[in-house]
């Protein structure tokens, strides 16, 4: 029996995760199939590459020696796959906003060997992406999956790629731009003031839902046009508090970010793309995005998202 490149992609990524279940999900195969085609590698090979238990996955002597060239295979049949697509076609993906990680994860991607071509949008919200992704505009699209609208879309699969912290930020004057740190409590005195987020449903309900773990006032503004009116309407506040993403370079702009903590607050990123065969960009995109982190347990005291975002989508 061949060894096809089926069988050593599903080995490679079950190899990384080190867990069927999460193999699966990412390869868009049900359990059965992922097992079916690593147990033919197996046949093919005349060798077991993982030893299975109830409680683990590990990968034998074998397996760990063939991982490096199973891994080097598929990376060179996707570059083949991608030399010969007609046109070079970009990857079309909606970031969401300018201002937001999904930019700069881009950045990180494409800066890789072999580049990717990427078409970017920014619908302003996942919300707004999610009609356009499965109407076949768009190739994927960034966002927070839990809260959108409507129940979630059995063709499109979705994998958490990062979770970012979330610090306020406040003008130079503010009662509490002398703080080296703010813990939640802090900030009930004061409330939370935040641009609309207009059809970003799954954003509101982030904001919404932190607000109400914490007992803070939340007051939305007008909405944000890029990042540089994001500031200027932070400028604005004298006693509430903006939140923003850590990784915003508000140097400059006169604002004071000053970090929270016990709990931090992280604001989930996800991929969504249709599960029904990806482009070969698109999976060169999604290893590049690297393994999913792990959310913290719902008792963290240093760590938080809302309980709603352990959640499977389709539940």
């Amino acid at each position: 029996m061949d060894v096809d490149i089926h069988g050593l992609r599903a080995f490679a990524v079950a190899a990384e995760e080190l867990h069927f279940g999460r193999a699966a999900v990412r390869l868009h195969l049900s359990q059965q199939a992922l097992s079916k085609r690593i147990r033919r590698l197996e046949d093919a090979l005349g060798t077991r590459l993982f030893e299975r238990t109830t409680r683990s996955v590990e990968l034998t002597a074998a397996g760990r020696r063939f991982l490096p060239r199973a891994v080097d295979a598929v990376s060179a049949f996707d570059r083949a796959v991608e030399s010969v697509r007609p046109g070079g076609e970009p990857l079309r993906v909606d970031v969401y906003d300018e201002r937001f990680t999904p930019l700069r994860l881009l950045r990180e991607a494409s800066a890789a060997e072999p580049p990717l071509r990427i078409e970017l949008s920014m619908r302003q919200g996942l919300s707004a992406a999610l009609p356009a992704l499965r109407r076949g505009e768009i190739d994927a699209a960034f966002g927070r999956v839990h809260d959108t609208p409507g129940p979630w879309p059995a063709e499109l699969a979705c994998r958490l790629v990062r979770l970012e912290p979330l610090d306020a930020f406040v003008p130079g004057d503010h009662l509490l731009a002398g703080r080296e740190a703010l813990r939640p409590a802090d900030l009930r005195e004061h409330g939370i003031a935040m641009p609309d987020p207009a059809g970003a449903v799954e954003w509101r309900g982030y904001l919404t839902r932190l607000c109400e773990r914490f007992g803070l006032p939340l007051r939305f503004t007008e909405p944000a046009i890029g990042q540089r009116h994001l500031v200027e309407l932070f400028l604005r506040e004298k006693a509430a508090v903006g939140l923003g993403e850590r990784s915003i370079d508000a140097g400059g702009s006169g604002l004071r970010r000053v970090p929270i903590v016990e709990p931090e607050i992280l604001l989930p990123w996800w991929i969504v793309w249709r599960r029904r065969d990806p482009p070969p960009p698109l999976r060169a995109l999604l290893r590049r995005l690297g393994r999913a982190p792990r959310l913290p347990a719902p008792a963290d005291p240093l760590r938080w998202v809302p309980d709603t975002d352990r959640s499977p989508v389709n539940a």
